[in-house]
């Protein structure tokens, strides 16, 4: 059958773009599974941003990963439930909200940053480092790349061979 999306080329820049980040995010989902981790691929941008910068506001989060207000408190919300954040009140403004990782939520990182994320980065260089072209010739080599290995096979090849 046609794949229509890919056929219509620009035209279903949005829609396409989506598929694949949706592809991607099931792949790191299927890792982190794997490895025994109960955290979502879209949650790692949040857990990353606290890591890096400290706790934070929501509008922080926002600005740093670029996402809606609503999303981000979905995901706080989320990880505030499994432990890994929790949320404090600023002392001068009660209204104030900061967002930082728990303890439990700085071993998440960690475990996250050795088991997942440099394996998963080293994927993705391996699937679009050496891709050319218009960019949907490169989208259309990125989807037939994944349709030969999946991202989440590819990463675990480099955890296996210790390269990633």
């Amino acid at each position: 059958m046609e794949d229509v999306v890919r056929e219509l080329g620009y035209l279903c820049l949005g829609s396409r773009l989506k598929r694949i980040g949706e592809r991607l995010q099931a792949d790191v989902n299927r890792l982190s599974e794997r490895v025994g981790l109960d955290v979502q691929a879209g949650q790692y941008p949040l857990l990353a941003a606290l890591d890096r910068n400290g706790p934070l506001t929501v509008g922080d989060l926002v600005g740093a990963l670029g996402v809606s207000q609503p999303g981000v408190t979905r995901s706080v919300l989320r990880l505030v439930e499994m432990g890994l954040l929790e949320i404090e009140r600023g002392d001068e403004d009660r209204r104030q909200k900061t967002v930082a990782l728990t303890e439990a939520g700085r071993r998440a990182v960690e475990r996250s940053k050795g088991e997942i994320w440099r394996h998963v980065e080293a994927a993705v260089v391996e699937l679009c480092g050496d891709l050319s072209g218009s960019l949907l010739d490169q989208l259309n080599a990125m989807e037939d790349r994944l349709g030969q290995m999946s991202l989440d096979r590819r990463a675990l090849r480099h955890k296996e061979r210790g390269d990633g």
